[in-house]
């Protein structure tokens, strides 16, 4: 692999604009249902668009130049509503349009609200139903009211409104009354053509019909909502915004508009979060498509759509698929999935064990890769890369449980055994564990030597002003990635070994620059620009949730809040200067969604079904009193409450109202086969 893999020659620089990601103070909202995408931009600063809309095509992968409402010379700029009223010609300014996310007829939709003049302009943004590429931007037109309740006495009789995409425009008359209450207007956009061509179309419209299907849907998907605002904020963004970045036949984006490429362990991540909310029909599809395509017949699977030599494959995401399959099942109880493709599930969690990548010495597995991405060319030596230990021995512990419920005993003796193995030495073998002076480490060379700092190869060609290109030393460690050994209680999270391996990374918070988040790892070799990553701070939050350190959970919500995209809840991948090009420019990654669903299920609600029934274990985070979720698992409904104890009340658990008085550490239960009810009394 050479660095120039990395390379794209998207320019910034060149076009108008919107044709930036990053925009001062710029929010995105994105909505979809797998056959259309939209981006509903918020550009507040003016220097983009002020309220403009991008529509994508969720299987053609492209940077935000490639929107089919994106016009060459003006951007996004014919997307804005420009209301005519005889008071004169009216659009959204920069900074005066406020935006957040709705419902709308138990959908999910972006309301963005601005002034023309005596009136008030509210534009609502969603999808109607769930099977056709099409997009609702309703109109709604109000009086205003000043502060003493008095509106206009005599407002506009009609008013024209005009939109479109770059220079075609499509225009309408709302009619309003002498009592104006308010008028409304409906304008469709859907994606016509095939696959060799691809376009947007928009037309004004009666009054769209919800379809009861979309309703359905969005019923179905788990609801959260706790004494704290901004974390139900967090899981609201997330539930809207997960869905609309899986296209119908399971496409995603690593990052939306940034690599336009795809990957096993993103998707593997977003397969979890999916069934956590109850979107099981889409994490099947994604679950098929990823066994069927991007697992080659050996076993292999594909990163950033390629397949890879041996010393460049990433075989954390072999783990990472069998545990995607295992949560599915979990979540679902259809084991037909394993039946159907048991020859490349087989084939996945055989291929990390091949002799190419067991070390003899140890058992423990080895390439020239690491999770990040880094490979030979920024100076990564052939070795023992924690995550490729860690998330194979779970993914082994996670097909062995499926291939005993499939009854295929041989396979499942020799994964459970490859996986004990594996974890028994990253943990404790003499010269090769991956703990060192008390901590996880990233990495060891072959020889059992720790590998500290990295050094590019000659001709690397990194960008100028990177990092890794300076001279200094370019250290490994800490790396953000050790902590999720301790999220998922691979190892007791609270342990001496994870609280001095999440001391250790806490110094990637702010480590080079102001505003809090974690770094990825040590930026001294970071082939990129340094910043903090949300997904990766997600990773440290979820480890300090097990581990019981509160304060640093809130400090990191707080962060998320408060970053660039928080209002939206989407944030980028990673905040920081981006050299663009020959780097792409920053996007929008859907992993950040699926740890933040994982956050809240599985480590605040502590929500784990498998095959002996559902485990609870409630973890009421201080300063919450009470938190309530509603979701789906095996086909029933679960209503689950947390709550803290009042007075003369004990802890426990009570399950469709019958309690019992216990620690209320966790319960396991059997799943009942209606909907059911379960709360939790805490201390």
């Amino acid at each position: 692999m050479q660095v120039k893999e990395h390379f794209y020659t998207d320019d910034p620089a060149v076009g108008p604009a919107d044709v930036r990601t990053v925009l001062d103070g710029v929010e995105y909202f994105f909505i979809g249902n797998g056959h259309i995408q939209a981006a509903v931009q918020v550009c507040p600063s003016g220097a983009g668009t002020a309220l403009g809309l991008a529509v994508n095509d969720p299987d053609r992968l492209g940077p935000k130049r490639d929107s089919l409402t994106f016009d060459d010379a003006t951007g996004l700029a014919g997307t804005l509503l420009t209301v005519k009223t005889t008071e004169g010609t009216f659009t959204p300014a920069a900074g005066e349009v406020d935006a957040g996310w709705t419902v709308h007829a138990g959908l999910p939709a972006v309301r963005a609200a601005w002034k023309a003049g005596s009136l008030i302009v509210e534009e609502r943004f969603y999808c109607p139903d769930c099977q056709t590429p099409r997009l609702v931007r309703e109109v709604s037109l109000s009086r205003r009211v000043d502060a003493a309740g008095r509106t206009d006495s005599s407002p506009p009789k009609a008013v024209a409104l005009q939109t479109g995409a770059g220079s075609a425009r499509c225009e309408c008359t709302v009619d309003l009354k002498e009592s104006i209450v308010g008028g409304r207007a409906f304008m469709e956009y859907s994606i016509e053509g095939n696959r060799s061509g691809r376009a947007a179309a928009f037309r004004w419209c009666d009054a769209p019909e919800i379809a009861a299907e979309a309703q359905s849907y969005w019923h179905r998907l788990a609801t959260s909502t706790t004494s704290t605002p901004k974390l139900d904020h967090l899981f609201n963004a997330a539930r809207c915004q997960l869905p609309a970045a899986v296209s119908a036949v399971g496409t995603m984006d690593g990052s939306i508009w940034q690599y336009n490429r795809e990957w096993v362990r993103d998707q593997a991540k977003v397969i979890e979060a999916l069934c956590a909310l109850g979107d099981i029909d889409r994490a099947r599809t994604m679950v098929t498509r990823l066994l069927t395509e991007f697992v080659s017949r050996d076993g292999d699977t594909i990163d950033s759509s390629k397949r890879r030599d041996r010393d460049d494959v990433e075989l954390d995401q072999n783990g990472q698929l069998l545990l995607a399959l295992k949560a599915y099942v979990d979540w679902t109880g259809d084991m037909q999935i394993v039946s159907t493709h048991w020859d490349k599930i087989k084939a996945v969690a055989d291929f990390p064990l091949e002799p190419d990548f067991v070390h003899a010495e140890t058992g423990l597995l080895h390439n020239s890769r690491e999770f990040w991405e880094r490979h030979a060319i920024h100076g990564i030596e052939d070795g023992f890369e924690l995550m490729y230990q860690y998330y194979v021995s779970a993914g082994l512990s996670a097909v062995a449980a499926l291939a005993r419920l499939a009854d295929r005993k041989k396979e499942a003796a020799r994964w459970q055994e490859a996986a004990v193995r594996i974890k028994r030495a990253l943990l404790l073998h003499e010269t090769h564990s991956l703990v060192h002076e008390g901590r996880f480490i990233k990495r060891r060379l072959l020889s059992g030597a720790v590998q500290e700092e990295i050094s590019p190869a000659r001709g690397a060609d990194l960008p100028e002003g990177t990092p890794l290109s300076a001279r200094g030393n370019h250290l490994l460690d800490p790396d953000a990635s050790s902590v999720l050994p301790i999220a998922t209680a691979f190892i007791e999270p609270e342990s001496e070994l994870a609280r001095r391996t999440l001391d250790d990374v806490d110094t990637l918070w702010n480590l080079q620059w102001d505003g809090g988040g974690y770094g990825r790892y040590h930026t001294s070799s970071e082939p990129d620009s340094p910043g903090p990553w949300p997904f990766a701070s997600l990773f440290v939050a979820r480890a300090l949730v097990e581990a019981g350190d509160d304060a640093k959970v809130w400090r990191i919500v707080d962060w998320l809040n408060a970053a660039p995209g928080g209002r939206a809840g989407t944030w980028f991948e990673y905040y920081g200067r981006r050299i663009s090009p020959p780097y792409p420019q920053v996007g929008i990654t859907p992993w950040t969604w699926a740890e933040i669903i994982c956050l809240v299920v599985d480590h605040i609600f502590g929500v784990r079904p498998g095959s002996g029934g559902l485990y609870v274990r409630p973890r009421l985070l201080s300063g919450m009193e009470e938190a309530t979720i509603t979701l789906p698992v095996h086909g029933v409904s679960m209503t689950y409450t947390i709550r803290r104890i009042g007075e003369n009340e004990e802890t426990g658990f009570a399950i469709d109202g019958e309690f019992v008085a216990s620690p209320a550490t966790g319960l396991q239960i059997l799943i009942p086969r209606s909907d059911f009810k379960v709360e939790a009394l805490v201390e």
